[in-house]
Parts: C-alpha cells; sequence; structure tokens
C-alpha cells in the first residue's frame, strides 16, 4: 500500500498537472469532469489527506465531518467562497487559494467587459448576426466613451488596482475608488485613484466595476437602491463574484434603462443565470471567464498543486487564506 498522502483532484484539470501530483500523492482525480453533490464529494474525501478545488466544490462542516484524515484544501482561484473558512480553522484543516497569478489578465478582461459593455459590442452583434443591419444611421448603437470618463471601482485589491492603471495611464480616466480600506498614499498615486464614499462614487461614475471579495456583508453590494443611485448614462461592470450584484434588481434596471447597460462574468447561483437578464438586450454576459488564458489557468493549477507539495513536504502552505491549529487531527 503507498504510503503516500492521498489527494482527490475534484474537478478535471491539466493532465500533465496531474500527472505532476502523482509524483508526491495517490492521486484520485476526476478527468470526466463529474460534478459531485456534497454527499458524493464527502464520500470521496473520506480517505483523503488533502483536496485540489476549483471553487465550485463547498468544504463545509459537514464534509470536513466525514472526511477525518483531511488536513488541506487547495483551491485552485483567488476566491475561496466555497470555503467555510471557520469550519476548517476550527477542524484543522489548512485552506489555499492562488492570488497574484491571475491578476494582470483578469484585469486584462475586466477593462474588455467594461469595453465592450460601454460600447455595445453584444448587442450590436446580435443585430449584425440577425441580418437587421441594412444602412448606416448616425445614432445605431451609438455607446458611451471610456477615455476620459470617471471609471469608480469598488474593491480595490490587486485587480481593482490593475484595472485602475489601465484606465488612468492608458485611457486618461478620472479614477475614484471605494473600499473597505483606503490604499496607501503611494498606491493612490501609482493608480492615480482617488477614495470616495460608496454612494458618492455611484453618483459620479460613469462606468463602475465591482471587484471586492464576497463575503455575507458584501452580499447585494449593489442592489436596487444602490442602482437608483447611478446615472441612466452609466454602465456597471461585476468581474468580483456572483451575489455582490442582487441580479433580479439589475434586469429590472437594465430592461426600465436605469442604467445604460452591464456587463455581468459572475452571476447569483452560477452557473444559473437570471433568466430576466437573458431577455434584456444592454447586457454582456460571459460565462465566469476573466481568468481564462492558458497561462494563466495553468498558473493557477500549478500554484495550487505548490501549495499541497509544500504543505505536506513540511514547509508550509505558499497561500493560506487561514491559521488552523496545529494537532487538531
Amino acid at each position: 500500500m503507498s504510503s503516500k498522502p492521498r489527494i482527490l483532484v475534484a474537478r478535471a484539470i491539466f493532465p500533465d498537472i496531474v500527472e505532476r501530483l502523482r509524483a508526491h500523492f495517490d492521486v484520485e482525480d476526476n478527468p470526466e469532469d463529474v460534478i459531485w453533490t456534497a454527499d458524493e464529494l464527502a464520500a470521496r474525501l473520506a480517505d483523503k489527506d488533502g483536496a485540489f478545488t476549483t471553487g465550485s466544490q463547498r468544504i463545509d462542516a459537514a464534509v470536513l465531518a466525514a472526511a477525518p484524515r483531511l488536513r488541506i484544501v487547495a483551491n485552485m482561484a483567488v476566491g475561496y467562497n466555497n470555503f467555510d473558512v471557520d469550519a476548517m480553522t476550527a477542524a484543522g484543516v489548512q485552506g489555499t487559494n492562488t492570488p497574484d497569478v491571475l491578476t494582470e489578465t483578469t484585469a486584462d478582461f475586466g477593462f474588455a467587459l467594461l469595453m465592450a459593455t460601454a460600447r455595445r459590442m453584444a448587442e450590436s452583434e446580435h443585430y449584425l448576426r440577425a441580418g437587421l443591419w441594412t444602412k448606416w444611421s448616425y445614432d445605431m448603437f451609438a455607446g458611451s466613451d471610456i477615455h476620459g470618463s470617471t471609471l469608480g471601482i469598488i474593491g480595490m485589491g490587486r485587480i481593482g488596482q490593475g484595472i485602475a492603471r489601465r484606465g488612468a495611464h492608458g485611457f486618461g480616466m478620472n479614477v475614484i475608488y471605494h473600499n473597505r480600506s483606503r490604499l496607501t498614499p503611494a498606491l493612490e498615486a501609482e493608480c492615480k485613484a482617488t477614495y470616495v464614499g460608496k454612494e458618492e462614487l455611484l453618483r459620479t461614475a460613469d462606468h463602475v466595476v465591482l471587484v471586492l471579495p464576497y463575503t455575507p456583508a458584501a452580499h447585494h453590494t449593489v442592489g436596487a437602491a444602490e442602482l437608483a443611485l447611478m446615472k441612466p448614462t452609466a454602465t456597471l461592470v461585476n468581474i468580483a463574484r456572483g451575489g455582490i450584484v442582487d441580479d433580479a434588481a439589475l434586469a429590472v434596471a437594465l430592461r426600465e434603462r436605469r442604467i445604460a447597460a452591464a456587463g455581468l462574468d459572475v452571476f447569483e447561483g452560477e452557473p444559473a443565470v437570471h433568466p430576466d437578464l437573458l431577455t434584456v438586450p444592454n447586457v454582456v454576459l460571459t460565462p465566469h471567464i476573466a481568468s481564462a488564458t492558458v497561462p494563466t489557468r495553468r498558473a493557477m493549477a500549478n500554484l495550487a498543486a505548490d501549495n499541497l507539495v509544500a504543505f505536506f513536504d513540511g514547509r508550509g502552505p505558499l497561500t493560506p487564506v487561514n491559521q488552523p491549529a496545529t494537532g487538531v487531527r
């Protein structure tokens, strides 16, 4: 019987990275990419020492109770709202994530989604594909400018700062931001960003981009009341997490043109999408792909693997998200 630690890779990942893990661990993987129920996940973790997750597998008290050997869960994502961190910490289970390696790629995508939203790219493509384009007209899909406009960012972590730099330095945008804590003067200067209150940001910005992590306190950070504060010409982009925006309220605001347009890469209850969002024309919808370039997804997978290897080598996790008590398990 193998003396290697036993690892579960919960979703399909790059085959060569699975083979890299096999050099260190006894690996059970999921190349068919089956979506397991919570009970199925718990059953597979029952005899595992570690797990490689991808953000869609919930690790909570019930799963932990069924997995007495589990010592670490490495998430292939920067977000970890699939972790019940308190329950993991109490159970002595280490959690890790993959920050930094996806910052610039995700910021690129956030800015691309902003531009597609402001310039009505998806709406105009649907029009063209439907064979409706027969002539030029002065106001055909006339959107809003990016350059020289006011960019409001809620959530000024690494990715928010990346979007701010692109806006300020690349497009001459006036950047304002709101965050739980204010950036240092040096970072504000680097991003050419000014700190403002949330309501002032919503009232002032031409384009609002959401990049804050999901927590229960952040649920519906933008709902009907916040949307009512925004300019009718403004756009909203969410690359944060589903649940940051009240999707039902957003669909109403879009349909009634209370704001001009929205771009969404994340959704409440995803992969399900609120049906009303599928029927409004002034929204750009993408299936949670902000970090989806091959180099970045490989870097994320490798960092998750690195966390597992380092932990079981005794060096400790590289990018921990909690500090569980030792000796609990």
